[in-house]
């Protein structure tokens, strides 16, 4: 009998192994390059003022300032920023959540400033 469920064992033993070994062995997801959005920032508006990106996938945001300092702030996505005349600052984030999402300059520069916002729509990816 021992001898019988031996190959019985040893050939499902070898089946689990090579499921195991097939799934690991799967292209892993591929991996995206950041898309890279620029924004300007003046008084007292982001141009664009609205951007679209897809869930899961990084996003590289560079924001330029030419008048005054300026700062970006998207709570829900973990962007915080800050830019001073003349420079540039780069964020990187991969959202996780879809929806739209209200961004708001962080550094006050001037009377307008309360109406300087930036629309983020995050938009489900393809296969997700």
């Amino acid at each position: 009998m021992k001898l019988k469920t031996f190959p019985l064992i040893t050939i499902s033993f070898a089946i689990l192994a090579g499921y195991a070994a097939a799934r690991t062995a799967r292209a892993p997801k591929a991996s995206h390059n950041p898309q890279t959005i620029t924004i300007r920032a003046s008084r007292f508006a982001f141009e664009p003022s609205e951007i679209t990106v897809k869930k899961g996938e990084p996003v590289n945001v560079v924001i330029q300032s030419e008048d005054v300092s300026h700062g970006l702030v998207v709570e829900e996505l973990g962007i915080r920023t800050e830019v001073k005349k003349g420079q540039s600052a780069t964020v990187t984030f991969t959202p996780e959540t879809s929806g739209t999402f209200e961004g708001k300059c962080a550094h006050f520069c001037g009377s307008g400033h309360g109406s300087m916002t930036l629309t983020v729509h995050v938009t489900d990816s393809e296969g997700q």
